[in-house]
């Protein structure tokens, strides 16, 4: 059995520490990988982990998580980054004491941390990427920062999509892609779901964080030149990041507009309100990584309405199981609600394609992808991280969802 840390630097509960979470769970339940998470700082999801059986351990270290955000300044940068190095180097002796095998840095600033923490334990370290290792998202400088430290000290890359291994340089070093996926097996649908409402009464949810480059603001201006105006709006999600003037920028947005929006800030469930929703708009202006709230909304009934190019475009199959759009263009949003808000038929077929297409993005089957990607590396590297060749390397194709 593979004994593997996982390294996070945040315990809040946005996407990426959520697929973390669900992954962790379904390898422990596959039992082929004895696995632990580390986290810097206390949080919501530290008693998530805990609760569900992982062993999870929190570094009191005083970091502050929001010291290296895009944007900060170059002192701000500075301190974060040295504080990261110190908290590597104290990673790295409790890997070493525990006998773990292998560090996943489940971030860009664990991937700092995890390559002094690697080093020093003597062990491989992986990169898994949530996020697209792009200009358009990180700037150009740290863009060419993340993409030199990946060539220099990860053994290997686990991607969340094909999206996001396009944007790595990975060099001679294996990659695979592992889908963040749903627990199917603590399935709690209601026997309802699906079921669509008259054009005047339909009910539009948007998941996720509110930040500006998640649209909800295209979505607002969209559903207000709509044919027919949904019923009401959900904008299902928190803020994080310095990201709340945001939020008031919607709600009078939403108010100028004379939009039902209903604000529900952030939920530790949101398939209620995806059950009880006939439409979910995935409206992000960037590429998205990948887009787990689409296949969420698939699973909970919802016609799906997603945003191209990025992760999305791998999970929707255009006109089949749900519709897309061009990121940030209001009229084909538009022209899509109108499509769909005036079609409950429509609505009623792709909902019933999309929660088929949701099966395939079955988290048990990722966790099989990981589990053999972190046996093959390990029994790649002997006790100093020197790669043998004899080995073989796990490639894209291994991972059954692609």
């Amino acid at each position: 059995m593979t004994k593997a840390l996982f390294l996070a630097h945040t315990a809040a509960p946005s996407g990426a520490e959520l697929a973390t979470l669900r992954l962790l769970a379904a390898l422990r339940e596959l039992g082929r990988t004895e696995v632990t998470a580390i986290f810097t700082e206390d949080g919501p999801m530290v008693e998530r982990m805990r609760a569900r059986g992982i062993e999870t351990r929190v570094l009191q270290s005083g970091f502050d998580s929001r010291a290296m955000t895009i944007g900060s300044g170059p002192f701000r940068l500075l301190a974060g980054f040295l504080a990261l190095l110190r908290l590597g180097w104290t990673i790295g002796a409790t890997a070493k004491s525990t006998g773990t095998e292998v560090l996943v840095a489940e971030s860009s600033k664990a991937l700092v941390m995890g390559a002094v923490a690697a080093r020093r334990a003597g062990i491989p370290l992986v990169w898994q990427v949530h996020d697209r290792i792009a200009a358009d998202y990180f700037g150009r400088v740290p863009t060419l920062v993340l993409h030199t430290l990946g060539r220099l000290v990860a053994a290997g890359y686990i991607a969340n999509s094909k999206t996001t291994l396009a944007t790595l340089r990975t060099g001679r070093s294996p990659a695979i892609v592992a889908y963040p996926g749903v627990e199917f097996g603590t399935d709690t649908t209601p026997e309802h779901c699906g079921d669509q409402r008259e054009p005047e009464e339909t009910v539009v949810a948007v998941v996720g964080r509110l930040s500006p480059w998640k649209g909800q603001d295209v979505l607002l201006r969209a559903a207000a030149a709509a044919k027919v105006r949904p019923r009401r709006i959900l904008l299902i999600g928190g803020t994080f990041f310095d990201e709340e003037p945001y939020r008031a920028e919607l709600e009078q947005l939403a108010h100028d507009l004379a939009l039902p929006v209903t604000f529900t800030g952030h939920v530790e469930d949101p398939n209620p309100h995806l059950h009880d929703a006939d439409i979910l708009v995935h409206c992000s202006v960037l590429p998205e990584p990948f887009g787990q709230v689409v296949v969420e909304g698939m699973h909970a009934g919802c016609a799906v309405i997603a945003t191209g190019p990025g992760g999305p475009a791998e999970i929707v199959e255009p006109g089949v199981s749900g519709l897309l759009v061009d990121g940030g263009d209001e009229k084909q949003l538009t022209a899509a609600l109108d499509t769909l808000i005036e079609n409950p038929d429509l609505r009623t077929r792709l909902s019933a394609a999309g929660r088929a297409r949701a099966r395939h993005f079955d988290v048990d089957e990722s966790a099989r992808t990981v589990a053999d990607f972190l046996d093959t590396l390990t029994r790649r590297t002997d006790a100093a991280g020197h790669q043998n060749p004899e080995k073989r390397t796990p490639s894209v194709e291994r991972n059954p969802h692609v």
